[in-house]
């Protein structure tokens, strides 16, 4: 089983009513959703069974959440469920649906941005992966589906969604953690088309897409939010 594609209307566990499908990935897929009861919306993430080997998947997942909770921009995790589906078990994790703007779909209108924009987001992002990194835990899956920005005066307030726990090194998931930002930053600029247009403090920042040299400058949020915010122009 490697998709569900539960309609809207559907509902599961007695209690939630399915919505729309928010995306997906390797390890499931994510839908909005609405208590029966309550009428509170919240995002349950499904997890495919062959993804969910003996339930481990979607415990690290909670539980992982859960570590984090004290970490504004993350979304907070609330409970999970067990359903039938196809003569399979599957495990649901409800979580805070977080409102906001996917960065992919911010994007996508506003095609790219000026750099002091995106240092902004930058700054925003680092600040909000900065706890994470701060308790020895790391994201392990940030990209622009993975963000939510709400533009706000000069900057931006943002939600980290989703989490992974790769069960290895947490010093090098948090460089990655970085590393994605990074890239991230690099692509919302314009990506190669438009490198060579930009400051040498942002390319500082950028290292050329180089990972050593971005792991080497930047091992955690801290090091990466220090140098934003001394820059000299």
């Amino acid at each position: 089983m490697n998709a569900f594609q539960f309609p809207p209307g559907w509902v599961f566990a007695d209690k939630y009513e399915i919505i729309s499908r928010l995306g997906a990935g390797f390890e499931g897929e994510v839908y909005l959703t609405r208590e029966k009861d309550t009428g509170i919306e919240r995002a349950a993430k499904f997890f495919f069974p062959s993804q969910n080997v003996r339930n481990e998947a979607a415990k690290r997942h909670a539980q992982k959440l859960f570590k984090i909770r004290s970490c504004p921009t993350i979304m907070q995790y609330h409970t999970h469920e067990k359903i039938t589906y196809r003569k399979e078990q599957v495990t649901c994790v409800i979580s805070e649906y977080v409102e906001g703007e996917m960065l992919s779909t911010y994007m996508d209108k506003h095609k790219r941005l000026h750099h002091f924009q995106a240092l902004q987001l930058l700054l925003a992002l680092t600040i909000g992966l900065q706890p994470i990194h701060m308790i020895g835990e790391y994201h392990g899956d940030l990209h622009d589906h993975n963000i939510f920005i709400k533009p706000v005066g000069a900057g931006y307030q943002v939600k980290l969604i989703d989490v992974i726990d790769w069960r290895d090194s947490r010093l090098e998931n948090m460089k990655k953690d970085v590393s994605d930002l990074i890239r991230i930053f690099y692509d919302i600029m314009g990506g190669n088309q438009y490198y060579h247009e930009h400051p040498p403090q942002i390319k500082r920042i950028c290292c050329g897409l180089k990972t050593t040299l971005i792991h080497k400058r930047f091992r955690n949020a801290t090091m990466l939010r220090d140098f934003i915010e001394n820059l000299e122009w």
